[in-house]
Formats: structure tokens, sequence, C-alpha cells
């Protein structure tokens, strides 16, 4: 069992909420149906040391790790069941040998949803998940399908956090660009999903559930004025009344591959800092990209000690408190992105009016 000094002051602090495992059975599985690589990127070697050697090195407390993406699903609900459990009782021991170090995602076999709701159950209520990672899209369907209805319903029963990863949509298959498919299609998968969600009204239905998005929520950041323009279409609002923007504001944002200044500006422009949660990507992220990522966050200028405590620990806490440290205070920025939404500036409003006139012609 990995112990650690918790009450030390040079403790490890991060909590990252964005750490795969890559079980040694989950690889042979894939192997077996001829899958040896992930969108581009071959499957890294991975241990429990391994990553708990990455956290001690960085920083790292604890970890809430999961299946990234392929997933378990390739067209056979029986083999996905089955690799769903093998990898939940894999990750549930895990926590279980380092407790203060490790939570989880369990990964269901979406897109049957059935299966996905007896293999959350089980999960959530004898293996004691954390929660549950959702790829944005399986099988050709992204998260908001209709399909999917009667779990979200189970999942917001539950109160649950719903971790998002992105995987690749058949439609960006097809689109035969000679780039790693990670490259730049993870980040549309997101943000599909994210509009979807909204779109179906599902955020609206379903407010007790926490999401989390990957990779500072792909490009929905940098679009959101844009997507806001759907609060003109008075059939939107028959199913997301609370307008666009405060939907968006309700989620979760790892930093994910985005601590760039730029990236991490758009997404402040977006959320308050209570919003964001601090995630490496390992072991997709090799350790030296980990170190790059935990120095250009703190690097960033814009961001001063308290708001960069707040999402490299504090705001996880308050998703995951078992991780609460006897005696520790939490940076107070926890308000909520929907209660906070700022006021539309001038200009923004006239051109939104420039637009709904356009509309109405």
């Amino acid at each position: 069992m990995e112990t650690i000094n918790q009450n030390s002051p040079t403790a490890p602090q991060r909590i990252d909420v964005h750490h795969h495992i890559v079980p040694l059975k989950y690889v042979s599985a894939l192997k077996e149906i001829g899958i040896e690589a992930a969108h581009g990127a071959g499957f890294p070697k991975w241990s429990p040391q391994m990553a708990l050697d990455v956290m001690d090195k960085h920083g790292i407390a604890a970890a809430i790790t999961s299946i990234s993406s392929p997933g378990v699903y390739f067209g056979d609900v029986a083999f996905a069941s089955e690799l769903a459990r093998q990898c939940n009782e894999f990750s549930a021991r895990l926590v279980s040998n380092n407790r203060d170090r490790f939570g989880f995602f369990a990964v269901l076999p979406m897109p049957d949803t059935e299966a996905a709701l007896k293999e959350a159950e089980y999960a959530l209520d004898t293996l004691k998940a954390d929660g549950v990672v959702l790829l944005a899209s399986t099988g050709g369907k992204f998260l908001g399908d209709p399909d999917f209805e009667e779990l979200m319903a189970e999942l917001n029963r539950r109160k649950a956090i719903v971790f998002i990863h992105p995987n690749i949509h058949p439609s960006s298959e097809g689109l035969k660009l000679n780039m790693p498919g990670f490259l730049i299609e993870f980040l549309f998968d997101t943000t599909r999903a994210v509009t979807n969600l909204i779109f179906t009204g599902t955020l609206e239905r379903y407010r007790d559930l926490r999401w989390i998005l990957s990779h500072a929520g792909g490009t929905v950041p940098y679009i959101a004025w844009r997507l806001s323009l759907a609060n003109f279409d008075p059939e939107f609002l028959k199913r997301a009344p609370r307008g666009m923007l405060a939907y968006l504001k309700s989620f979760y944002y790892d930093t994910t591959l985005s601590t760039s200044p730029y990236a991490m500006k758009t997404l402040l422009e977006l959320v308050e800092p209570s919003q964001i949660l601090f995630g490496s990507d390992f072991p997709f992220a090799p350790e030296p990209l980990v170190a790059k990522e935990v120095r250009d966050l703190q690097k960033l200028d814009f961001l001063n000690d308290k708001t960069l405590k707040a999402i490299e620990r504090d705001n996880a806490l308050t998703l995951f408190p078992r991780f609460k440290r006897e005696g520790e205070s939490i940076a107070d920025l926890q308000y909520s992105g929907i209660q906070r939404q700022k006021k539309i500036p001038i200009g923004t409003r006239i051109a939104l009016s420039l637009v709904q006139k356009v509309m109405n012609v």
C-alpha cells in the first residue's frame, strides 16, 4: 500500500482528474480483436508503480483514473460488458491498495443502455466508483442521444459525476486526414457532445449531474458566443430555457493538454476559476509532457496563488471530498458559473440584436 505523509509541507498537492490506466488485460483483449493502437498512438506502457512515480515526481497527491478512448465497445455488447467489468474491478483493487492516492471513474459498455445501467449500478454501489467515464460518442451516437435517456435519468438520480472523454466518431474517420485522430478530432468530438447535451435538453432535465469535460472543453470556450446564437431560436429555448452560456458555465473543465496562456485565458473568459480542474492525461501524455503541463500552469501570470491552488486541488475536493486532509481549508472560490453569469457587454448585445433581426426576415 502506498502511503505519504499528508501533513508534510512538501507533500504532493495536486488532484488529477484526467489520469488513465492501461491494464495489461485491457491491451490484450483489444489485441485479440485486432486493435493495437488508440487513434494514432500506441498503447503506452503502464503500471500502478509507474503512475505513482510520476505522481510523486510532479506533486500529484491523488488521481481519479479512467479508461481512455477507444473504450470497451467494438460492436459486441457481451465483449464490452465483460471488458468493462474487468477494468472496473481492476480499478477498484487499485483504489483499495492505494486509497489515499487513487479514485476511479467506472467505464460503461455504451452504447447499450441496458448493459450500461447494469454496470453503473455494480460499479457505483459495489465497487464504490467515484463516478463514471462516458465517451463523447460511441457507436456513432453522441451523448444526448434519446437512446441514453434512461441512463441519464439513473445517473442524475444518483447525482453522479460524469467525466466526458472524447472518441473518434465514424464521420471523422471518413475525412482521410493524414494526422493522428487525437490531435484535433478529439476536440470536435467533445464539442459536439456538449452542444448535443444542451440542444436536446439533457442538461435541463438532469440538473443533478456533475460533468467534467476533457481538454478544457475541446473548442467550446472559443466558440461559446457563436453557440449562444441558438438563444434566438424559440424552439431551442423551450429545451434549454436558461440559455446556452448558462449551461456551458455549469460544466467543469480540466486543464489537460491546455495549459497555454491562450487556452487558459479563453477558458477563464467563459467560466469562473471554480469550474477548472487539474488534469494530466498520463500515461498517454508521457512524463516529460506532464512536467511541461505542470510548469506551464504555474507560469501563467494571470493566476494568483489562491486561484492556482483552487485549480490544482481545492476545486476537485468539492467533487471528491474524501481526499481532503485533516484540518485542510479550501480556497473560497466555490461559486456557480450559472449563478454568476456575467452581464452581456453592450457591443455583444447590439450584435445579437442584428442577428435576431436577420433571422426574423
